[in-house]
């Protein structure tokens, strides 16, 4: 089956005792139990839940993989995927990386004695130089956030497969119709699917996606372990918009291509961040390992940091507000906003400025959105 079919009907059969042509919600905490131990497949929600399983073989199936596990939220996925490190190990990841992830490592799990250490990754040599003895996982995030830099994940994973390290790599920016890393060879495939896969602005939800069969199991149990169960609800909302990931992705690539390019020819635009754009400096990387650009737009501005805030925030459809991958256009100015946990001097040296501004273009028309920017610029 082709993608578009897969989001559709796998994880979707119809409820067989009413012929519910949309599996129902399974909003119940326990279940009952045929005799002590004996079970119909699930016992309690933070373990299992049918629209959990549902859920799961989609993913499973749009990634490529075989073993998919959802969580509560982008970073209880992460934390349930760091969980199965020991202290004393060594985490190397890219040096673009979202906020909330150098936050969860820097002041969680670095006390816990798990070292976390960023690089480019642009570099097979300097790759290889910072690998230490200890380092157990290479964490990339391809496109990046909030700069879009693309990593080589094939380049990556060969290296980590020959010093036996294991790869994740965020594919939230990409979503897994435009990138599926699991087939470059990466270990394990993230997401917040509160952005693309949702893609509504409506519920909180991650995911992890493997093939290998032990993490699949590791990942369950971290689940279950720490609590990272998502609301069945919102599973199932994420299992609703799978259903329109193609199109909606499509269009939110033609938008955001529409957006960038004009911007790109703007006298009070400075440098504009898409890997689809031929200027981008990761172009052809992208072009071999991904099948689209996806939406996110980021952007320097030739201004004031005062006058880029006051710009941001006079939009009439780019809604200032955190978050990316919805329906609607938003904009966010990572350095106060997505990012501000990251110290200055951490973001400044990965080239994230405080002039810098992230636009997740929407499914509006695009007119609509470019007449949206080119009028709040000409009040600047």
């Amino acid at each position: 089956m082709k993608f578009s079919t897969k989001a559709i009907h796998v994880g979707q059969t119809p409820d067989k005792e009413t012929g519910a042509m949309v599996p129902p919600i399974y909003m119940t905490s326990t279940y009952i139990q045929e005799e002590p131990g004996v079970t119909k497949g699930y016992d309690y929600t933070r373990a299992g839940n049918p629209n959990y399983t549902n859920l799961e073989a989609t993913l499973a199936a749009l990634e490529q993989g075989t073993y998919a596990t959802v969580f509560s939220s982008g970073l209880a996925a992460m934390h349930g995927a760091i969980s199965m490190l020991t202290a004393g190990d060594d985490v190397l990841a890219v040096d673009d990386l979202y906020g909330g992830t150098y936050r969860l490592f820097k002041q969680v799990f670095e006390k816990f004695g798990i070292s976390f250490r960023q690089i480019s990754f642009k570099d097979t040599e300097e790759i290889e130089r910072e690998i230490r003895p200890n380092t157990k996982l290479l964490m990339l995030e391809t496109p990046s956030n909030p700069l879009l830099k693309i990593v080589d994940i094939a380049q990556v994973t060969q290296i980590a497969k020959r010093r036996g390290i294991l790869t994740m790599v965020d594919n939230t920016f990409a979503s897994p119709y435009f990138q599926q890393p699991l087939t470059l060879g990466a270990d394990m495939v993230l997401h917040s699917g509160t952005k693309y896969l949702g893609g509504h602005s409506d519920l909180i939800s991650g995911a992890v996606i493997t093939n290998d069969e032990v993490l699949g199991q590791k990942l369950q149990f971290a689940r279950k372990a720490i609590g990272g169960n998502p609301s069945p609800f919102d599973v199932w909302l994420i299992s609703r918009s799978l259903k329109t990931l193609e199109v909606r992705m499509e269009a939110h690539q033609k938008n955001a291509f529409a957006v960038a390019r004009f911007l790109s020819d703007h006298p009070k635009v400075k440098t504009v961040f898409y890997p689809g754009l031929p200027s981008h400096p990761d172009h052809e990387i992208a072009r071999k390992q991904m099948k689209g650009f996806s939406g996110i737009v980021s952007v320097s501005f030739n201004l004031s940091l005062d006058d880029t805030k006051k710009l941001i925030s006079s939009f009439k459809l780019f809604s200032l507000a955190e978050s990316l991958g919805g329906v609607e256009s938003l904009v966010d100015h990572p350095a106060s906003m997505t990012h501000a946990s990251i110290p200055r001097e951490e973001r400044e040296k990965a080239g994230l400025t405080d002039g810098l501004v992230r636009f997740s273009v929407g499914l509006e028309d695009k007119d609509d959105l470019i007449n949206d920017i080119q009028t709040a610029l000409g009040k600047i």
